[in-house]
């Protein structure tokens, strides 16, 4: 083990790096490989390109970590359940998103946390069917979805609960119950939330200063443990297979799959990250392939950044990524936690009302931007029409 690195620079790095990941594949996310390199040369991208709006700006899959995020950090705040708070957390996502939640779901979601505060997260940026139509469709705060899904959309937003896992001490065990709980909130196949478990034990044992060999060999036997496990196991050997052979990179990746579904996705990603000499390598790889190039981004920028820290991350990357001091503001929260004292915790981050979520004391909490509810009208139930879903069909 290799303890050189800060935690914190591990935690920021995680959180930064999934969204530069995110943000460079997101312009070729529904482009061929051959595609990728007529445009941007045989080296595929490499920088950021206009994707949404801007170069650098996130997807979906940046937004629901962010939101994961918050999600245990209102449990931490609160009784610690993270199932309903995170459930409730997705919710306020999902009205981001304009879409709603089932009818009696809306006084649980009321008003919107600090999160909400941020207009860029208003943004749609290609969110995914199976996300939507399970939160619109969750008939009580916190209940599994009821689908067969297993795209990506569970694992690609679980690196936070690794973190958080970290900074309280959980087993792995815990951790993967954690992680595979809180993907089932939206996905109903075991691959679609078995590999959001196994993220977050991997980058519970990156934080833990553990080399990737030896964070999935800490994965393997908890997985093993768990009925469904199959896929997302074969997925994950072929990773570390192809990784100590000499198959061309583009070829290996090719041979785990696109990435829509969720044992790809993990795949590629740990592929990439075990490979890669560092964080620019294995992100730029992770992305220049055919099929779901944000997700598998994010993944391998999760993990990468969990391994080699923030400094890791190339400046042109980081400086004109969207949201940067929101995603690193989150990132130093959920390492404040680790002190297990809500009245002693401090983040040295402070937003609009001049308090985090991670202060002083039990009254500054409940004025904190994450406690303290606020909604602007404009976004209150009654007050604008349901719009339909034109997300498109993946995770």
């Amino acid at each position: 083990m290799s303890h050189t690195i800060p935690v914190i620079d591990r935690f920021r790095g995680c959180l930064l790096g999934g969204a530069t990941g995110d943000a460079l594949g997101a312009p070729v996310e529904f482009m061929r490989r051959a595609d990728i390199l007529r445009r941007f040369g045989q080296a595929g991208i490499t920088t950021f390109a206009p994707g949404y709006d801007y170069p650098g700006a996130i997807t979906d899959d940046t937004q629901m970590t962010l939101f994961t995020a918050e999600g245990l950090l209102t449990a931490w705040l609160g009784d610690g359940d993270t199932g309903a708070a995170t459930a409730r957390s997705y919710l306020g996502w999902l009205r981001t998103q304009h879409e709603w939640p089932y009818e009696p779901l809306l006084a649980a979601i009321e008003p919107a946390g600090w999160l909400w505060q941020q207009p860029e997260l208003h943004h749609r940026r290609a969110p995914g069917m199976t996300c939507l139509t399970a939160l619109m469709a969750m008939p009580e705060l916190g209940v599994p979805a009821d689908n067969h899904s297993k795209g990506c959309g569970g694992v690609m937003r679980a690196a936070p609960v690794g973190l958080y896992a970290w900074a309280q001490r959980w087993s792995p065990a815990q951790t993967l119950a954690t992680g595979t709980a809180l993907a089932a909130l939206t996905h109903g196949h075991r691959s679609g939330t078995l590999t959001a478990g196994v993220l977050a034990v991997l980058i519970q044992a990156l934080c833990d200063g553990m080399t990737l060999p030896a964070a999935l060999a800490r994965a393997k036997p908890l997985l093993q443990a768990e009925a469904g496990h199959e896929e997302t196991l074969y997925a994950l050997a072929a990773a570390a297979r192809y990784a100590a052979s000499d198959l061309e990179p583009a070829q290996a990746v090719a041979r785990l799959g696109e990435g829509w579904v969720a044992e790809e996705a993990l795949a590629i990603a740990v592929y990439c990250a075990l490979i890669a000499a560092d964080l620019r390598a294995g992100v730029i790889l992770a992305v220049n392939h055919d099929g779901d190039s944000d997700s598998t981004g994010a993944i391998a920028g999760n993990l990468l950044g969990a391994l080699h820290g923030v400094q890791a991350i190339p400046a042109e990357w980081l400086t004109p990524l969207e949201l940067r001091r929101v995603i690193d503001a989150v990132a130093n929260d959920l390492y404040a936690t680790r002190d297990g004292d809500k009245n002693a915790g401090k983040s040295g981050v402070f937003y609009g009302d001049g308090v985090g979520y991670g202060t002083a004391s039990t009254a500054q909490l409940q004025r904190s931007s994450l406690v303290k509810r606020v909604m602007s009208p404009a976004f209150r139930p009654g007050t604008g029409k349901r719009r339909t879903v034109s997300g498109l069909f993946r995770r």
